[in-house]
C-alpha cells in the first residue's frame, strides 16, 4: 500500500472527529412474516443534509479558506429476524443491512471530504442468542450472546459510540476514504465483534466484548472491553476497562501510542431520587502504549421545569481532556451535543475531545409534541498550545426538531463559531479569526 504522509497534518488527523447523529423518532419496520415463533422485518431509514460554512479549517491538505456548500445523504436498508426456540431455550436473532450514501458539492468545511465520495457497503451482519427463562436468576433474556458486524455503544458514548469516523477522499490522497458522509456518519458498525451481555434492565449487569475496526482513520484497532453496571430507578453506576490489543501497521503512524492503551473509567448518572434533576459524571484514566498517563472527566447537572409551558430543560457541563488523551470511539450517545461538543468545533475546527477544557450550557423545550427547540453554548480553552493548535473560542448553536409524522422529521440548525486565533497565528480557522456563521438542514425518514 502506498500512503502519502504529510507529517504536519498528523496531530490534527489523529484527533479528527465526526458526529454520530441521535434523533428521537418513532422507529418502525415493515413486517414481512410473522408467526408465534418467527418474525421477519424489513427496515429502511435515511437522512439527507445540506450544509454551509462561511469559513474553512486547516485539518487536511484539501482545506480552503473560502466558504463551502455541500450535501450528504444515505439510505440504510436491511432485514432483521427472530425465532423463539422455547421459554427455557431462549431465542435466536439476526440482522443484515446495507448502506448507500455519499457527499456532494464542495466537500465539508475541514476538507475531509471533497464531494466526490459515493459508496454502497455492508453495514451490519450479525447473529445472536438470548436466554429467555433459562437462567431465572439473571432475569428474562439475562444472557445475550452476539457475533458479527454490529453497532456497539458503552455508556453514553464517552469511550465508544460505534465506529463512526467517516473520512472521504480529502485526507492522505483518499487512503482513509470510507465513502463520504462525514457529518452524518452512515458507517457505524464495528467490522467484527463478539459480545456477551449478562443481566437485565435492573440490578447488576455486565458486558464482555471483543471489537475489531476496519476503519483506517482509526488505525484499524482491536479492542477488549469489560463493562459492569448497577442500575436502579434513581441511578446507574458503572465501571469500564478497555484495552487496545492491536493496530494495523500500515496506519499506526496516525496514532503511534494507541497500541497497548488501557483505559479505566468510572461513571454514574440519574436523578438521585429527585424527579426533575439529572446528574451525570465520568472519570477516565488512560495508560498509553508508551507508558504516558492521560485522563478525561466531566460533571453535568440539569433540571426540568415541568411546571412551565413547553417543559424547558437546562443543563451545565464541565469537561476536561488532558493534552495527550486519546478519545477513541466517542460519540453522541445521549443526544445532539453529548460528546461532539459544538457543531463547528467538534466536526471541523476542534477541539476533538483532547487537550481541552469545555464549558457547555444547554437549553431545550418542547412547545408541542411534534416540535422541540434547543440552544447549546460553549467555551473552549486549550490546555497546552504547544501540543497542537490553539483552539480557544466560543460557539452557540440553535436548532429545532420537527417530527412531521411517525416516519419523517426535519432538523434545521444555525451556529456561530468565534475562534480566538486564526490558522495563520496557530489556530485552525483559515482566512482570519472572524465569526463563522454555519447552517445545516437535515431531513430524515424511518420506515
Amino acid at each position: 500500500m502506498t500512503t502519502s504522509r504529510d507529517n504536519s497534518m498528523l496531530p490534527r488527523l489523529a484527533f479528527g472527529s465526526v458526529i454520530t447523529l441521535s434523533i428521537c423518532t418513532s422507529a418502525s419496520a415493515l413486517e414481512l412474516h410473522s408467526t408465534d415463533q418467527t418474525t421477519l422485518n424489513l427496515n429502511v431509514t435515511g437522512v439527507a443534509g445540506a450544509f454551509h460554512s462561511q469559513k474553512g479549517y486547516a485539518q487536511s491538505e484539501t482545506a480552503e479558506a473560502e466558504g463551502r456548500d455541500w450535501q450528504e445523504g444515505f439510505i440504510k436498508y436491511g432485514l432483521d429476524a427472530s425465532h423463539a426456540l422455547s421459554p427455557t431455550a431462549g431465542s435466536l436473532y439476526a440482522n443484515v443491512a446495507w448502506t448507500s450514501g455519499g457527499t456532494w458539492g464542495q466537500g465539508d468545511a475541514a476538507g475531509f471530504t471533497t464531494g466526490d465520495e459515493r459508496r454502497t457497503h455492508l453495514e451490519s451482519l450479525s447473529a445472536g442468542w438470548k436466554s429467555g427463562d433459562l437462567v431465572p436468576t439473571l432475569g428474562y433474556d439475562g444472557i445475550d450472546i452476539s457475533v458479527g458486524r454490529q453497532y456497539i455503544q458503552v455508556g453514553d458514548g464517552f469511550l465508544i459510540s460505534g465506529d463512526a469516523l467517516n473520512f472521504g477522499t480529502g485526507v492522505l490522497d483518499g487512503e482513509l476514504n470510507r465513502g463520504g458522509g462525514y457529518y452524518l456518519a452512515p458507517r457505524q458498525s464495528f467490522a467484527k465483534s463478539a459480545v456477551l451481555r449478562l443481566g437485565g434492565e435492573q440490578g447488576l449487569r455486565g458486558d464482555l466484548m471483543w471489537l475489531a475496526s476496519d476503519n483506517a482513520a482509526q488505525a484499524k484497532p482491536e479492542l477488549a472491553v469489560a463493562n459492569l453496571e448497577h442500575i436502579t430507578d434513581v441511578a446507574t453506576l458503572g465501571a469500564t476497562y478497555l484495552k487496545v490489543l492491536d493496530t494495523d501497521d500500515d496506519y499506526a503512524f496516525l496514532y503511534p501510542d494507541r497500541d497497548g492503551t488501557r483505559v479505566y473509567t468510572f461513571y454514574g448518572n440519574g436523578n438521585a431520587g429527585v424527579e426533575n434533576l439529572f446528574l451525570s459524571g465520568q472519570y477516565a484514566f488512560q495508560k498509553k502504549g508508551n507508558d504516558d498517563s492521560e485522563n478525561a472527566w466531566y460533571l453535568e447537572a440539569g433540571w426540568t421545569f415541568d411546571q412551565l409551558p413547553g417543559t424547558p430543560y437546562a443543563s451545565y457541563r464541565f469537561s476536561r481532556f488532558s493534552d495527550g488523551y486519546d478519545p477513541l470511539f466517542y460519540g453522541n450517545g445521549r443526544a445532539l451535543g453529548t460528546w461532539f461538543q459544538g457543531e463547528v468545533a467538534a466536526n471541523y475546527a476542534g477541539p476533538f475531545s483532547t487537550n481541552a477544557r469545555i464549558h457547555q450550557v444547554a437549553l431545550s423545550a418542547e412547545p408541542t409534541e411534534q416540535l422541540s427547540l434547543g440552544l447549546m453554548m460553549y467555551r473552549f480553552d486549550t490546555l497546552d498550545a504547544g501540543q497542537g493548535p490553539n483552539l480557544d473560542g466560543n460557539e452557540i448553536d440553535i436548532y429545532a426538531t420537527w417530527a412531521i409524522n411517525d416516519h419523517w422529521w426535519v432538523m434545521p440548525l444555525v451556529g456561530r463559531y468565534d475562534p480566538d486565533t486564526s490558522a495563520s497565528r496557530g489556530g485552525t480557522q483559515l482566512g482570519g479569526n472572524g465569526a463563522n456563521y454555519y447552517t445545516q438542514l437535515l431531513v430524515g425518514f424511518d420506515f
